[in-house]
């Protein structure tokens, strides 16, 4: 098969001749029989240029901020920066990847709360200026280390406060009180952030209380001297085509009302999961089966065996990729390779376990899936937002390999779009990958 280098993770296979997805991910789940079953990841670059177009045709108006926590992975990276994307970075490490991909200083935004000395004096350095800040601790500690730093206040918001028990961004009091301590330290203050969550269930009441807010704090910044002029929404747009255009129905208008066009204001957005989460599926083995006698209190329709329950254990598990279940996110159930689940066949319910014994190891709680035999493959989809390529530091095992792939069709709008992967990445190969 072609395709495969002594580095996986630093290859993107060209899909030739009608070759999909699923054709690559077939291939590499039968390499990996041959030899030690290891879990591997597979992305679709394409997915990235498709998400790029919807976020363009449905919220133009919105620049979109790119969070490198989302995922770093360097062709992820590439893709998003030769679009035109800005990048909101935590650390050194995340500004120095930004930095080696071209990507200007002032599209650079240092975030994060209670930042390192060392962050913020490595963005001073490399002439990053804009900063978050959402206390007066903070502002004293960037007015010395970074006193010409220009600063988004970070507002917090109703609907991440009840998601959240602990206090995150500054109150509207706290925001007058942080605009004169700034004007006292004499550092510039240019925008507003907050963030609202994707859970949040409201979002029009939830985007109308923090605009609003955001509207004072920009009033409060004239009376004082200040000329604020950025103004940024934040994440929790989930990827979802549908969730979006709810967000753009709820923002337009009051975007109109608050800061209109003419108001000069520049209004960013940070789609994370946006971009990457479809754009990645990784493949497990089940190495382990257990049958256990279990009673569920709800059955759902089409659930006849209630006495009889599976319990699997997979090559990896919260300790790895799945770490997030550890943050309290949920797995979506995954699909079973090469199989496609007909009305009449039988199916059971069934818990997903990592390959440790620990009792956190739990990755899908519960869900109906027919019978499994180990060696059997699960396909996880929607995956890019996990970070894959970091993930592995919990359980101390190898880093997990990553295929890259793209269509032609999408190749050849990447490079209209002016994206030149196999010029600008010294590290990655471009191999094709034809049936």
């Amino acid at each position: 098969m072609k395709g495969l280098a002594d580095k996986p993770n630093y290859i993107i296979e060209l899909l030739e001749g009608g070759v999909t997805l699923e054709d690559v991910i077939d291939g590499h789940i039968w390499e990996q029989a041959l030899v030690e079953k290891s879990a591997f990841v597979v992305g679709d670059l394409g997915a990235l240029m498709r998400q790029h177009a919807c976020w363009q045709s449905i919220v133009p108006q919105l620049q979109p901020y790119y969070p490198v926590k989302s995922n770093s992975s360097p062709a992820v990276f590439q893709v998003l920066a030769s679009l035109g994307l800005g990048f909101v970075c935590t650390n050194k490490a995340e500004m120095n990847l930004a930095l080696e991909h071209g990507v200007l200083p002032e599209n650079i935004i240092l975030s994060g709360v209670c930042k390192q000395v060392a962050h913020i004096k490595h963005a001073a350095k490399n002439n990053i200026l804009y900063l978050v800040c959402e206390n007066e601790a903070e502002l004293s500690k960037i007015s010395r280390l970074h006193p010409s730093a220009k600063l988004l206040l970070q507002l917090t918001t109703e609907a991440h406060a009840a998601e959240t028990s602990m206090a995150f961004g500054s109150s509207l009091k706290s925001c007058r009180h942080l605009l004169e301590a700034a004007k006292e330290q004499g550092v510039q203050v240019v925008g507003v952030t907050f963030h609202i969550p994707s859970s949040c269930q409201d979002l029009q009441q939830a985007y109308t209380h923090a605009l609003s807010n955001a509207r004072c704090v920009f009033d409060m910044g004239l009376d004082l001297g200040f000329n604020l002029n950025i103004l940024d929404i934040g994440g929790g747009f989930t990827g979802s085509e549908f969730q979006l255009k709810q967000v753009e129905s709820a923002v337009r208008p009051l975007l109109d009302a608050y800061f209109p066009p003419l108001s000069g204001v520049q209004v960013l957005a940070q789609p994370g999961n946006f971009y990457v989460a479809s754009a990645f599926s990784l493949a497990v083995s089940v190495i382990g089966k257990k049958v256990v006698t279990h009673h569920w209190d709800s059955l759902a329709q089409g659930e006849n065996n209630e006495d009889t329950e599976f319990l699997y254990h997979m090559n990896e598990g919260v300790y790895g990729p799945f770490s997030r279940k550890l943050l309290g996110n949920s797995i979506a159930a995954p699909s079973l390779h090469k199989h496609v689940l007909c009305s009449e066949e039988t199916v059971y319910p069934s818990s997903l376990w990592g390959p440790s014994l620990d009792d956190l190891d739990q990755v899908v709680e519960r869900c109906l899936l027919p019978e499994l035999s180990v060696g059997d493959w699960l396909l996880f989809s929607n995956m890019g937002a996990c970070n894959l390529e970091e993930c592995t530091f919990l359980s101390g095992s190898p880093q997990l390999p990553v295929y890259y792939t793209v269509s032609t069709s999408d190749w050849y709008e990447m490079q209209e779009a002016g994206v030149a992967l196999d010029s600008a990445m010294k590290n990655f190969s471009m191999v094709h990958y034809s049936a």
